[in-house]
């Protein structure tokens, strides 16, 4: 059985990364799905000297539910068991973690998210910075879904 895992920022290109794992499954392939949310990490000291990491967590928790909340939909919809999670960190670092740790074989995602900045780099421009990241890190084919 293959393990997918599908990054899903909450963009229409994550939703259709999970519309393409869909299709792998209608197509007859078994496989096991992890929808992965990441959220940056708050680095402004002033947000974390007024806030408790608690309320920090939850926040990242709320924001990572949402955005994961019509990929699931989506897989439910069509049958599809999966795994979700909500993680805090480099986002392209921390699917790499996730690829490695879930001993994935593929890495479904969109082009480009709802990530923000950018290097100047042709490739970032093209598919996106994330994408491009993730694409050097992991050693797994990447499908990326525009």
């Amino acid at each position: 059985m293959s393990c997918v895992l599908i990054p899903v920022d909450g963009s229409d290109n994550s939703m259709r990364a999970v519309d393409a794992a869909c299709r792998q499954v209608a197509y007859g392939q078994p496989v096991t799905v992890h929808l992965l949310n990441v959220q940056p990490p708050i680095t402004s000291a002033i947000v974390r000297d007024h806030l408790s990491q608690d309320l920090i967590d939850k926040f990242y928790q709320q924001l990572g539910e949402t955005a994961l909340e019509s990929a699931r939909t989506r897989l439910r919809d069509a049958d599809i068991a999966y795994t979700s999670h909500v993680e805090v960190g480099d986002v392209a670092q921390t699917i790499a973690r996730f690829v490695r740790d879930l001993y994935c074989d593929q890495v479904i995602m969109g082009t480009r998210g709802l990530g923000s900045g950018g290097v100047g780099a042709i490739s970032s421009l093209l598919m996106g910075s994330i994408a491009t990241k993730v694409l050097h890190l992991v050693e797994v084919p990447v499908t990326f879904v525009k």
